[in-house]
């Protein structure tokens, strides 16, 4: 594991935390500030006629970017080595604005079984009423990707690790079969973010972010965030345009705020996360511990081959049990809220069901599963407050 202030990426000697801290704004654009201006604004005042007419404007209309959307958008492509970043509303924004710029009525879309439940629900709704045809992949499926791959396969989505069951997925390999066959490939990297793992560079389409977590990271502003490569960042800037999508001027400059602090925070929440895994993986209550970053994985040869760290969200397997107490476990933490977001400075846990959501590869797993994101607490207190839960479960 590379400590992501040594980590290096080809469009830049510098490391990512240097890029992060310095990317976007440059103080002397704005009478020597440190941070960009916030800028609330629907209208853009035109010298002419003749200016308008000829649309001689950096800034034309509020909803086509200000200062600040302009400021995170280019820091964000900076850090991600793209050719473009465009901005959404929320995650779930991010990921079906990927969809509706990539595919068309007609075309085929493979996506990974373990996928975040909402773009499921987009892709069996809006997109087969729009005419696009989804197929569930296992996401452990690698180079075998290219028995799926149809003449109309427009776009394969992927997301590493997967959301509640964190399997890890091959993008290299996933990304040489689609490129073959034509299609483009898009990834949901909000676990990993640019800091640990930068899709573009791995020849990824479409990098997406659910900034409300990691990027933001005070639980406080709603934020997705698209980058694209250069063969994709056409159809991404249309559709974006085409969709009316905005982010308000407050979120993205919390979003601002919070990048620069990005790969501090991501250290501990790394640090703290494995501190905790690896004391619940000893406990007799706990079947298996889904981190990618544990040798016990069976994701963690590709986890370490492409990602330089992890961040604080995986899963645990309980022993089979009633679900009564796994309530009352959770029910009486302390430390860890009971909420369906993560990314922020607190600790949350939730309890799922991944059958649910499965249709490629089902989940057999006959205990509970409750997913942790490890927050900014001390880890020892954190680890007191699962060990009173787990006692609860007796």
């Amino acid at each position: 594991m590379t400590d992501s202030s040594e980590d290096r990426g080809p469009a830049s000697p510098r490391g990512i935390a240097t890029r992060i801290a310095h990317a976007g704004h440059d103080p002397k654009s704005y009478h020597g500030f440190v941070n960009p201006p916030v800028v609330h604004a629907s209208t853009v005042l035109y010298e002419s006629v003749q200016a308008m007419e000829e649309g001689r404007a950096r800034y034309t209309y509020g909803r086509r970017g200000t200062p600040t959307t302009e400021a995170l958008e280019t820091a964000l492509t900076d850090i991600e080595g793209a050719a473009g970043t465009q901005l959404a509303p929320s995650g779930l924004g991010a990921v079906t604005l990927t969809l509706l710029a990539a595919l068309s009525a007609g075309d085929h879309l493979l996506m990974t079984d373990s996928a975040y439940h909402p773009t499921r629900h987009f892709c069996d709704t809006m997109l087969a009423r729009l005419g696009v045809e989804t197929t569930y992949y296992d996401p452990t499926i690698g180079a075998r990707i290219a028995g799926l791959l149809r003449s109309n396969t427009r776009l394969v989505f992927t997301e590493a690790p997967g959301s509640l069951t964190f399997e890890m997925q091959d993008i290299p390999a996933i990304v040489d079969a689609a490129n073959r066959a034509g299609a483009m490939v898009a990834m949901d990297n909000t676990w990993a973010s640019p800091v640990f793992f930068r899709p573009i560079e791995h020849g990824v389409d479409f990098s997406i972010q659910a900034g409300t977590k990691y990027i933001v990271g005070h639980s406080d502003a709603m934020f997705g965030t698209v980058a694209a490569s250069a063969r994709a960042w056409p159809l991404l800037r249309d559709a974006r345009g085409a969709l009316g999508l905005s982010v308000g001027p407050d979120d993205v400059y919390l979003a601002m705020r919070g990048l620069r602090t990005l790969p501090v925070r991501l250290a501990r929440h790394q640090t703290s996360a494995l501190r905790v895994a690896e004391w619940l993986a000893g406990r007799p209550e706990v079947a298996r511990v889904l981190h990618p970053a544990l040798p016990s994985h069976p994701g963690h040869a590709i986890w370490k081959r492409d990602f330089s760290g992890s961040s604080g969200l995986f899963a645990i397997v309980l022993r089979p049990g009633p679900i009564e107490k796994v309530r009352a476990a959770l029910d009486g933490l302390e430390l860890f809220g009971l909420g369906y977001s993560w990314g922020g400075f607190e600790s949350l846990a939730i309890l799922a069901d991944p059958r649910r959501s499965r249709t490629a590869v089902p989940w057999t797993e006959t205990g509970h599963l409750v997913r942790l994101h490890i927050g900014l607490e001390d880890p020892e207190d954190l680890i007191a407050d699962l060990e009173a839960g787990l006692a609860r479960l007796a």
